[in-house]
């Protein structure tokens, strides 16, 4: 077995990873390692609707379910998470929502400082490069582009307006001083093209001699001297291979296959570790815990006015007028993100902010992530701040299998009643009058269902997860908490964990913007703490 010796290594080239892997190597100080289980690439990435390739597609992604549980009425949800250079940035739908400064004030009220709203702004100003929205929020000339949809087509000026009409302001930015209102969504899309952390944060990076990137390298477990964390043991393609680290492990895998490492390395709940096999190295009893996510149903509406859906535009030939409309324009179908329009709103009176969101996605989507032969469109909602929490843990000491992932999906009551709040709003909109040329009709669930209990049954049969799976590692100062406010484990020196593991709650909206702040924030704690 090979050893090769570094000063920082970065386990995870994903949204956080790839941003350390830039920011540690930039002065040329440093040696960096920078592994990544996944592939360097793939031809679907770049163009936007790709995703559609990707979210079933192994060679790109993880593929991960959950186990059954009560409230998914025994189904394993799908979890896809991006097996890429770049990691889920890579794969996902290329949505950039921030979240609201109560996300991070409370993240700071918890105990952990240096992690208000005011002190990660000027990281997420610093990530971005933003043309529109106000100097005090926005970012102009960072390496991830930033854009909105360039062409506000009918279908979206139509929800637009009957969102006003229901009594939603528009919203010019959503990312700025607030968040509420319906919006034309932001996006991590430039030219026509996927702004990953890959293409953002690497490409310009790769080339430094003193960062080494190892994509296909599989991390098994962290190498310890007592509790000194001094490197990590990989694989790649199975020949085994060790990277000692002179200063620092980054744990950067995400919040599937962070906690997973930990407790393949012998950090976690002791006499779960101990019953699998596992040397144990420390007890830490939240490893794996505060697993969050937002739980969506997907409605679907029939579009009976013609010309409207991509179900109608993408439909015989118009396929090829689209191809061509993005060669040309880079504009069209193959230029879409998940959801083109949003709406961030309040569920109920005495709310300081919105508790609750609408996504539109202008087209039926048949199984596989095909055009349905239907012309429609598909809506989704969920809690903005989900309360439910579960929970990652292996079952096992094979690096290679995947943890079991229980969601515990809609045991807060307040998710429940939120996420029927959700459904009601989608449905006054979505029958406002500006709605009416395009003679909507609602075919999924079926309008008939209007009771509570009736719907509840609806969402827990057929909702999904929005792929925004974040706390299993998280921040804070109380006995479950895994890391310091520095990001730094718990009882481990020379060790941190930075991604979307790390966060103690839910952000208000997707989280790759949130988890690309995370490491630019902890890449700039790691060099502070170097000086």
């Amino acid at each position: 077995m090979t050893t090769e010796n570094y000063d920082y290594i970065v386990v995870g080239a994903g949204s956080a990873g790839a941003v350390l892997a830039n920011r540690l190597s930039a002065d040329g100080k440093h040696n960096v390692l920078l592994l990544e289980a996944g592939k360097s690439s793939n031809p679907c990435t770049r163009i936007p609707i790709g995703f559609g390739k990707l979210i079933e597609n192994p060679a790109a992604n993880w593929c991960y379910s959950a186990e059954p549980e009560e409230n998914t009425d025994g189904r394993r949800l799908p979890v896809p998470r991006g097996k890429l250079l770049g990691g889920s940035s890579a794969i996902n739908g290329m949505i950039f929502v921030r979240g609201q400064a109560m996300d991070y004030d409370t993240w700071g009220q918890l105990g952990n400082r240096g992690w208000s709203y005011r002190e990660v702004l000027p990281f997420f100003q610093k990530m971005e490069a933003y043309g529109s929205g106000e100097e005090e929020y926005r970012g102009r000339s960072g390496p991830l582009k930033v854009t909105e949809i360039p062409e506000v087509e009918p279908l979206y000026q139509a929800i637009l307006d009957a969102g006003q009409q229901t009594g939603l302001p528009f919203n010019p930015d959503y990312n700025g001083a607030s968040q509420e209102g319906i919006a034309i969504s932001q996006t991590t899309i430039a030219k026509g093209r996927r702004q990953s952390t890959a293409h953002c944060y690497l490409d310009p990076a790769k080339s430094r001699p003193n960062l080494r990137i190892v994509s296909e390298a599989l991390a098994e477990r962290m190498v310890f001297e007592g509790t000194h964390c001094t490197g990590v043991h990989y694989t790649v393609r199975g020949v085994a291979k060790q990277a000692m680290a002179a200063r620092e492990v980054i744990v950067s895998a995400g919040a599937v296959k962070s906690p997973q490492l930990l407790e393949l390395s012998g950090i976690g709940q002791a006499e779960r570790l101990r019953g699998l096999g596992i040397t144990m190295v420390h007890d830490l009893p939240g490893v794996g815990e505060n697993l969050r996510d937002h739980y969506a149903p997907r409605m679907r509406w029939r579009i009976g006015a013609k010309g409207y859906s991509y179900n109608d535009k993408a439909r015989g030939l118009g396929i090829v007028r689209e191809v061509l409309k993005y060669m040309i324009k880079r504009t069209g179908l193959l230029g879409l993100p998940a959801a083109p329009v949003r709406a961030f709103f309040r569920t109920r009176d005495g709310l300081e902010t919105p508790d609750s969101c609408i996504g539109w996605f202008p087209m039926l989507i048949a199984p596989g992530y095909k055009l349905d032969s239907e012309s429609g469109l598909t809506t989704f909602t969920h809690p903005l701040r989900s309360e439910s929490t579960g929970n990652i843990h292996i079952a096992g000491n094979d690096p290679g299998v995947q943890p079991a992932i229980n969601f515990n999906f809609l045991s807060s009551p307040q998710d429940a009643d939120i996420t029927l709040s959700g459904i009601r709003m989608t449905r006054t909109i979505m029958n406002a009058p500006a709605m009416q040329p395009l003679q909507i009709e609602e075919i999924f669930p079926d309008p008939g269902l209007l009771g509570d209990n009736e719907l509840i049954a609806w969402v827990k049969q057929t909702a999904e997860t929005t792929y925004h799976p974040v706390g299993t590692c998280k921040m804070g100062t109380d006995p479950m908490a895994v890391v310091d406010a520095r990001l730094r484990v718990h009882g481990i020196t020379g060790l941190r964990v930075a991604d979307a593991s790390i966060m103690p709650t839910l952000t208000s909206g997707n989280t790759n913007a949130p988890s690309i702040m995370i490491g630019e924030k902890a890449a700039d704690m790691v060099l502070a703490d170097a000086a």
